[in-house]
């Protein structure tokens, strides 16, 4: 499956004038991919970042990648905030001639297909919230002159660490096979976006989740906390976008 992956992106590179690599706003370095980064390079095309789902974050702190990651452009698919910055951004960089194409990379669930349809204005690419969904290439067109061309998500060939995986949603969260270490690991470092999401006290990440657990009612019989479904719940909300940092 990753030689398949991985195929199919060195001819989107190969066949686009210009590469947008989608990132989750939340984890702009973790869904960076250091591989796709230098094909594209080494390739001499045009790389433009984009920082999806903003709006889960506070754009404030953002505001310093602008220099580290440039040129980048900061969307939201669904709020569709910043897609006719990010056209114009395309339309500046697009040579003049009658096609240019461009090609969106990155892990799976970043949101690239809801990225192409806010684009092109209307449901083009099949967007659904289980990773790795997109199997093909597609092409999609925004104007006469400006074409998209979509791809699977992709996996480094060395990353391993499947806790982050999970975090970042390119593995499902009906996937993860311990639940709980990925959830209380989530837990640490988001500890007041978690006590915003479901109004409970900050404290430690286990004590969090068994409060977690309490407030959705996941519970075993004899009334005892179920802190796997309370995980796997929270693991959703978080891959689904529910949770804002």
């Amino acid at each position: 499956m990753k030689r398949s992956f991985w195929g199919i992106v060195n001819k989107v590179i190969e066949q686009s004038d210009i590469i947008l690599e989608v990132l989750d706003a939340r984890f702009i370095d973790e869904t960076r991919n250091p591989e796709i980064e230098d094909k594209v390079k080494k390739s001499g095309k045009q790389l433009i970042y984009v920082f999806n789902k903003c709006d889960l974050v506070d754009t404030k702190a953002l505001e310093k990648r602008k220099k580290q990651l440039y040129p980048c452009v900061f969307v939201s698919s669904i709020k569709r905030y910043g897609i006719t910055m990010l056209l114009h951004e395309i339309q500046k960089r697009a040579e003049k001639k009658e096609k240019t194409i461009v090609g969106v990379l990155g892990y799976p669930n970043t949101g690239k297909s809801s990225v192409i349809n806010a684009l092109s204005g209307r449901s083009a690419a099949l967007v659904s919230p289980q990773s790795g969904f997109t199997k093909a290439m597609q092409l999609i067109k925004v104007s006469k002159q400006i074409f998209l061309l979509d791809t699977p998500g992709v996996y480094s060939y060395m990353e391993k660490d499947f806790t982050k995986h999970a975090m970042r949603a390119s593995l499902d969260f009906t996937r993860i096979r311990d639940p709980e270490t990925t959830a209380l690991f989530l837990i640490e470092g988001n500890k007041a976006a978690i006590s915003r999401q479901y109004n409970i006290k900050e404290g430690s990440s286990g004590k969090m989740l068994e409060e977690v657990a309490l407030r959705l009612n996941k519970l075993k019989k004899g009334g005892i906390l179920d802190t796997e479904q309370a995980a796997r719940a929270l693991l959703k909300d978080w891959q689904r976008g529910k949770i804002a940092l």
